[in-house]
C-alpha cells in the first residue's frame, strides 16, 4: 500500500484499517473536544508532516493560501473526514493491487514456458495487466501522499505502521526496477531473470506491508 505508504498515510492504526469505520469520526470528536474543552488552545496540525501533505495542507501550503481549505478547528474537522475517506479508498486500492499482483505472477509464469500463438497472447495480457497494476498502484500511493495529516504525529518507537511505510519503501523501489526492466528485456533478454526476481520482491514487500496493518 503502499507507497512510500508514507508517515501519513497511516499516522495510527485506526486510521488505515477498513474495519473500524468510525475512525475519522472518532478523530473528528477527539479533536473537537479538545478545541472547545480544553483551557489551552491545541495545535490543528502535527509537528511532522511528509513534504508532499505540507505542500497541500501545511500552514502555508496551497490548499491554505488559496482559501480552500482555511486552517480552523472546523476546518480540521472536515479534513479529518476526508482523510478518512481517502484512507479507506487507499487500503482498498491496497487490495486490488495485490490482486493485480498475484494475476501478474500467474501471467508472468505461463509466459516463461509459453512459445508461438501462446507466448504473443500471453504478453499480451501480460503487458495490459502490468499496465492496470501500475495505475492501480499509483492511485493508491498518490492517496496516501496527499491525505490531510492526522491530528497527532507516529507514535514512537517500532510499531506496525513504521513497519509499513519501510516495506513501501523497498517495493515502491521494486516497482520501478520491475517496470524499466521490463522495458529492456525485448533488447536485453539476460534482463529476464532480474525482472522476475524484481517481481517478486515487489510483490513480496507489498504482500507483507498490507499484512502489517491487517494482523
Amino acid at each position: 500500500m503502499g507507497t512510500l505508504h508514507a508517515q501519513d498515510s497511516t499516522a495510527v492504526r485506526r486510521d488505515t484499517t477498513i474495519a473500524p469505520v468510525t475512525s475519522g469520526a472518532d478523530e473528528a470528536t477527539d479533536l473537537l473536544t479538545s478545541l472547545t474543552d480544553s483551557a489551552e488552545t491545541q495545535p490543528l496540525l502535527p509537528h511532522k508532516m511528509i513534504f508532499t501533505q505540507r505542500v497541500f495542507w501545511g500552514p502555508k501550503g496551497l490548499l491554505r493560501t488559496m482559501k480552500i481549505a482555511p486552517l480552523t478547528p472546523e476546518g480540521r474537522i472536515r479534513e479529518l473526514k476526508v482523510r478518512r475517506t481517502m484512507l479507506v479508498a487507499h487500503q482498498i486500492g491496497g487490495f486490488i493491487t495485490l490482486a493485480g499482483f498475484v494475476a501478474q505472477g500467474l501471467l508472468g509464469a505461463k509466459l516463461y514456458n509459453a512459445q508461438g500463438q501462446e507466448y504473443v497472447d500471453t504478453k499480451r495480457w501480460h503487458e495490459r495487466s502490468a499496465t492496470l497494476i501500475n495505475v492501480a498502484y499509483g492511485t493508491t500511493l498518490a492517496l496516501s501522499l496527499t491525505t490531510p495529516p492526522p491530528v497527532v504525529g507516529a507514535k514512537k518507537g517500532f510499531t506496525s505502521i513504521k513497519l509499513h511505510k519501510y516495506l513501501a519503501i523497498v517495493h515502491l523501489t521494486g516497482m520501478v526496477a520491475t517496470n524499466v526492466l521490463a522495458g529492456l528485456i525485448d533488447e536485453h533478454y539476460n534482463l529476464k531473470p532480474y525482472h522476475r526476481a524484481a517481481a517478486y520482491t515487489t510483490f513480496g514487500a507489498y504482500a507483507a506491508s498490507i499484512i502489517a496493518l491487517t494482523f
